[in-house]
């Protein structure tokens, strides 16, 4: 054993003493929002002109993806960059070597990290990639590699030898380890070798994720985002104490803040350290159908703008201030586009769902994190003006379905087909193994019958997630208002379940009785609520759950790494139940009622189309659908005016 032992050494020392290799490895901090916190790396303001190494990473503008590029302002990301510029561009001479990390996996698939890759794939010649959390975002403590760590993490390994070839794009490989507690992973880690089977080639192109590239029908199908000519981000408020689930409570907040003593009132409002809205700083314009306020918060003091409904989060309609001074990224365009007409799909981008509908539909002005309460996502508005007279759908797409299916396919239409075959359970299961890599992929039937009976069982989803305010057609039996099941399946609150409504009884707890078909909310309950209903859930955000958690009596939130505690003002809430949130709840157990009454019929209708004959991408394309478009104009009225929302919508 003497002799092999020796020659591995040997050849060992000889690499060590004669070639120039530079190894960087670790585990780089994870901090979000670190914009100023990468020195040299990131350079500062005044390094604009000059060149700095995270330059070399963000996305030109005729890429189309630069609002992303903010993810890249990411402690782990500026280690990224110093690593790999002292590996392989710090001495061209020597520039052979591997950097290896354990870190953040939002860089493998994220649109703002295409440079990244493309750097990455000229660069090396071999990278390979162990995806270290396949639960996906916030498992189960026991099964993180760090334990403290809610995010996905990937260990790297990327590697350039003396002859690579700057023309052709490294071999990228990639292998999860196994679902289940942490030490079956390190198990697994310790048996992993880079020649072994097991590990899945990659797409080749320069820009694409480091993730399996997607094979079969599925990558024939057109992506969600090839049917729209605009999607963007929902709202970003940057603070919560504009938001709550009863209009009352954001005036009583707004009226705490403009009594504040001076010294308090920039505590109280929250601003952020970079880049955000202070009282003193003056906001141009005002939101879509607002008035305009010229004055600073802190010379205001006049009344709170009337709140307005706020899609919060998927099946959560809450309330928010519309002042364009107290929200961060308020999205203009959505603003502008805002009707009793509007109709918005919202869905994740850099993450896949992993159970229940893989999108939401609302009919008011979405949160960024609307689809399941983190994660972000885009959202794709059905028409690009207040009046609804503009679809917000690539020009020449309804013309291609029209002249395909023989009938003059509408705005409404295309948007209820999509609704129908991807808001359901069976499309994020049949798909499961394709949406290894996030995006969702519409598959596009050629039958005339078929989409049009899609497009009808969408409507009906439509109107049930919009509760009943966009859709409705009573010859249909879709009136106008909050759905209703039939009487006998209709979730109801007897006299003695009512939820009490004194201080001392607000309620602290949700629960389910399944033997009752009971739910249980605090000292109260409310019958006839099936377990399906019960158990509803949005890529693992179980729905009921997080709808009291924002109305329960201790509303505080954990805080998660270096994260600010919020606002005081965001205590200023009711001190029992309201009478409206009992309302409500009843809404949303009908609404979740009737969706899993659905469910059977969108699954059959998903396999009729999925077995069928198929319209594909790149039909769409020889017909011309993904030609260059002029995105939507920027509508926002700056001096505000009225607005074509009615209160109820």
């Amino acid at each position: 054993m003497l002799a092999p032992i020796a020659s591995s050494r040997k050849d060992a020392n000889k690499i060590k003493r004669d070639v120039p290799i530079t190894v960087v490895i670790g585990n780089p901090p994870y901090k979000e929002k670190a914009m100023g916190q990468g020195a040299w790396v990131e350079g500062q303001a005044s390094d604009a002109r000059r060149w700095t190494p995270l330059k070399d990473w963000i996305p030109p503008a005729d890429w189309g993806v630069g609002a992303h590029a903010k993810h890249l302002r990411n402690l782990y990301v500026y280690f990224w960059r110093w690593a790999t510029w002292k590996v392989f561009d710090h001495d061209p001479a020597n520039n052979t070597g591997i950097v290896c990390f354990i870190t953040m996996a939002g860089f493998l698939n994220g649109p703002g990290f295409q440079r990244m890759r493309d750097y990455l794939r000229r660069i090396c010649d071999s990278i390979w990639v162990i995806d270290c959390s396949p639960e996906g975002h916030q498992p189960e403590v026991n099964t993180r590699i760090f334990q403290g760590v809610q995010q996905p993490v990937c260990i790297v390994l990327a590697s350039r030898s003396a002859t690579k070839d700057s023309g052709t794009p490294a071999t990228v490989r990639w292998r999860a380890l196994p679902p289940g507690p942490r030490d079956v992973k390190f198990a697994a880690l310790e048996k992993i070798a880079l020649a072994e089977d097991g590990w899945v080639d990659c797409p080749s192109e320069w820009r694409a994720p480091f993730l399996p590239a997607s094979t079969g029908a599925w990558s024939t199908f057109p992506a969600l985002e090839d049917f729209f000519a605009y999607n963007g981000s929902g709202v970003m408020p940057g603070r919560t104490w504009v938001i709550s689930p009863d209009a009352e409570s954001l005036k009583r907040r707004w009226d705490a803040l403009m009594k504040a003593p001076a010294g308090e009132k920039e505590t109280l409002f929250h601003p952020h350290l970079q880049g955000d809205r202070t009282i003193n700083r003056k906001i141009g314009g005002a939101l879509s159908g607002f008035p305009l306020r010229p004055k600073t918060l802190a010379e205001e003091n006049g009344a709170c703008e009337a709140p307005v409904p706020y899609a919060y989060r998927s099946f959560d309609r809450q309330w928010i201030i519309p002042d364009n001074r107290l929200i961060n990224r308020p999205n203009p365009e959505m603003w502008a586009m805002r009707s009793n007409h509007q109709v918005i799909l919202t869905a994740l981008s850099r993450t896949s769902p992993s159970a229940g509908p893989a999108l939401t539909v609302t009919g008011l002005i979405p949160d960024l994190d609307h689809y399941k309460g983190s994660f972000g996502g885009r959202v794709f508005p059905l028409w690009q003006d207040a009046l609804a007279t503009v679809p917000n759908l690539r020009p020449k797409v309804l013309a291609a379905l029209s002249q395909k299916y023989g009938y003059e396919v509408s705005p409404e239409d295309l948007l209820a087909y999509i609704v129908a075959l991807t808001a359901q359970p069976a499309y994020t299961e049949r798909f499961r193994e394709d949406l290894s890599t996030p995006g969702l992929r519409i598959p596009l039937t050629a039958h005339a019958a078929s989409f049009r009976e899609a497009a009808e069982l969408g409507r009906t989803v439509v109107w049930l997630q919009t509760f009943g305010e966009r859709m409705a057609d009573l010859a249909k039996g879709r009136q106008a208002g909050p759905p209703r099941l039939p009487v006998e399946q209709r979730p109801a609150v007897p006299a003695s379940g009512a939820i009490p409504q004194d201080p001392g009884a607000m309620p602290e707890s949700i629960g389910y009785d399944a033997s009752k078909k009971r739910l249980l909310i605090g000292a109260g309950y409310v019958d006839n609520v099936e377990p399906a209903v019960w158990n509803y859930e949005v890529s693992g955000k179980h729905v009921l759950r997080q709808w009291f958690s924002y109305r329960q009596k201790n509303r505080e939130r954990p805080i998660i790494g270096d994260r600010r505690p919020p606002s005081t003002l965001a205590f200023v809430q009711p001190d029992h139940w309201l009478s409206e949130y009992t309302s409500e709840l009843i809404n949303v157990l009908n609404v979740l009622g009737w969706l899993v009454e659905l469910e059977p019929q969108q699954a059959a209708l998903l396999e009729q189309v999925s077995v069928g004959p198929l319209i594909t991408a790149e039909e769409l394309r020889l017909a011309g659908v993904f030609e260059a478009i002029a995105q939507p104009k920027r509508r926002a009225r700056r001096q505000g005016g009225p607005s074509l929302f009615d209160r109820a919508g």
